[in-house]
């Protein structure tokens, strides 16, 4: 009889929980307006949310819990949970920022304060101040890397590898520092944490379609080494002369993508996306759950309203059949093909395949086969929790396409739309690299990141191996740490000298450092083109490092101090910082004083 007095009590204060657990919702504003992308959380624990694009929210919670706001440059707010179910909040300026970059959609400037009254302003930047489980981190997943190492340049003075202009790495680390979480090393890909900032590289002047750039100058973290930049500048295509789009949107409606940050925030970036289109595109939409269906047929892009309906009439549920999506999307993009025109799916998803073809191994086979069709691939991460980068990573990097990680409205509006030509239109194809290196000049050399895209030297001149896409006005951007001969140096290892071949280096070349050759194929051909470039000594001022040099050389830095690198001979987080703070020129988007932010905030 007591046990059973004890259950009655037990059963009745859950049922008095419960019952005071409701959801909230409301608007987050400042003096301007109303302000997207705010964190919202129930303190204490990992419910939380952001507001979408109006500064709406919703999260569930219970009576008494407290519920915590912060946004970029904004004193935090804590409201105590009573029985009020809409709590609209208004945020006021903090004083700790010295400057906020505030992002009008459509124009773009600086201020030094955000108080202006026009309510289309948006402010992009990072919430700060949030402590956040580090739970959000232990069910997702990350291809494994190794650190690539020293090489010899007499026994091995050819390194190849394919572009990558991916950026979802940093927008991701962005994401977990910001809310206070515990960064996987295998979720921090150095490539493009660097790829994912503009550098000031010239435009193409010859039939190429990109420039190259090189650079040479001291190590920042190792003074007896040096550094070697490796740039490619797009060319930039403007809109009117992109050809026709035939565009699918994939996307992931399944159980995993029901929180905020993922299915209404896909939501409202396929809307910003769909407001850059034009009449001569056209857009089918196919989403997936437990099976794959066509909720859109190909519409014209003036018809944006058609467009609009179907996004908002998108809910999520049920498990993710990834594979039958994929092959339904393919099958309407090669349906109604363009020729000469540019033909893609843009897949939007946190990547948690679970039913059919889902591991990573089954995907690459599944669109390397598709991508036969000339139909190219835009991979969009959205979330967090359960977020498998591996799937999206795997997919853009076979399918012929890029990647990115949306984190808020302000990254949408970056790869979506002040990036739109280089996210959706190739300029050229199976982009690889091959650097050969003087053994005159160079002991040994190290590739900062591209682990996840080196290739065999064998593969350079073969036009059957796949590599990456450059996209109109992309730029990428490798790094290469150098051991100078006659440099003594810890990370080089001895090697048995060998019994049956003798190196005899040639000393007809002893002004250059390296060569670097690049191939290439036009978008719709299969022949590649070979463009090579010697980087001489002789030219290259080695105290005379530019802004762009000195800033790549900090997000590389950074990006090894997170991997805790064993290439660091002495540097901390405030050497980034400070080689940050002296690369960070014009900064016209303000993108570079939100990394220096961002490595206060980490360190």
């Amino acid at each position: 009889m007591k046990l059973f007095k004890i259950f009655l009590f037990v059963s009745f204060t859950m049922l008095q929980v419960n019952a005071q657990e409701k959801i909230i919702t409301g608007v987050v504003s400042d003096e301007s307006g109303p302000l997207p992308g705010v964190n919202v959380i129930v303190k204490g624990t990992t419910n939380g949310t952001t507001t979408d694009f109006d500064g709406n929210y919703s999260i569930k919670a219970s009576l008494g819990d407290v519920l915590l706001y912060s946004f970029v440059g904004m004193e935090n707010r804590e409201i105590t949970i009573g029985e009020l179910n809409t709590i609209n909040v208004t945020l006021s300026s903090s004083a700790q920022l010295d400057e906020v970059v505030v992002v009008g959609y459509g124009t773009k400037r600086k201020r030094r304060s955000h108080t202006a009254a026009n309510k289309s302003v948006r402010i992009r930047g990072m919430a700060t101040g949030v402590s956040v489980s580090n739970n959000y981190t232990q069910n997702e997943s990350y291809k494994g890397i190794t650190e690539n190492t020293f090489k010899s340049s007499k026994l091995k003075p050819l390194s190849t590898f394919s572009i990558d202009v991916d950026k979802a790495s940093y927008s991701n680390i962005r994401r977990m520092i910001n809310n206070s979480q515990k960064i996987p090393v295998d979720a921090v890909k150095i490539e493009e944490m660097i790829n994912y900032f503009d550098y000031d590289y010239v435009q193409p002047q010859d039939k190429h379609p990109f420039s190259i750039n090189t650079e040479y100058s001291t190590c920042a973290w190792n003074k007896e080494h040096k550094l070697v930049k490796i740039g490619l500048q797009g060319k930039v295509i403007p809109m009117d002369e992109i050809p026709p789009s035939n565009l699918v949107f994939l996307l992931d409606v399944s159980g995993s993508m029901n929180s905020p940050n993922k299915l209404p925030l896909l939501k409202s970036a396929f809307k910003l996306l769909t407001n850059q289109l034009r009449e001569k595109d056209k857009v089918s939409i196919v989403v997936y759950a437990g099976a794959a269906g066509v909720v859109l047929k190909p519409t014209s892009g003036n018809n944006k309203q058609k467009i609009m309906e179907a996004l908002n009439n998108l809910s999520a549920g049920g498990s993710t059949a990834g594979g039958e999506g994929i092959k339904l999307a393919y099958k309407i993009a090669e349906d109604n093909f363009i020729k000469g025109g540019n033909n893609r799916v843009i897949l939007a998803t946190d990547g948690d395949f679970n039913v059919g073809a889902s591991s990573d191994k089954s995907m690459q086979e599944l669109i390397e086969e598709k991508r036969k069709s000339g139909v190219f691939l835009t991979a969009l991460g959205f979330g967090m929790g359960n977020y498998k980068d591996s799937k999206p990573e795997t997919l853009a990097d076979k399918g012929n396409g890029n990647h990115a990680y949306i984190d808020t409205m302000q990254e949408a509006h970056k790869v979506l739309g002040k990036e739109f030509g280089g996210t959706l239109y190739t300029i050229a194809k199976d982009v690889k690299i091959q650097v050969e290196f003087n053994p005159n000049k160079v002991q040994a050399y190290r590739l900062i990141g591209y682990e996840n895209r080196l290739l065999n030297d064998e593969d350079f001149k073969d036009d059957t191996k796949d590599a990456g896409e450059l996209g109109s006005g992309h730029t990428v951007t490798a790094m290469y740490e150098i051991i100078p001969v006659g440099v003594e140096s810890k990370f080089l290892k001895d090697i048995d000298k060998l019994k049956y071949t003798k190196t005899k280096v040639a000393d007809t070349y002893s002004n250059e450092l390296l060569t670097v050759k690049f191939r290439y194929k036009n978008p719709d051909e299969n022949i590649s083109k070979e463009i090579v470039y010697p980087l001489i000594e002789s030219e290259v001022a080695i105290n005379e490092t530019s802004d762009d040099f000195n800033f790549a050389s900090a997000v590389s830095l950074f990006g090894m101090k997170i991997r805790k690198s064993k290439f660091i001979k002495k540097a901390d987080f405030n050497d980034v910082i400070a080689l940050a703070e002296k690369g960070r020129g014009e900064d016209k988007e303000g993108y570079r004083a939100e990394f220096i932010r961002l490595v206060k905030a980490y360190k």
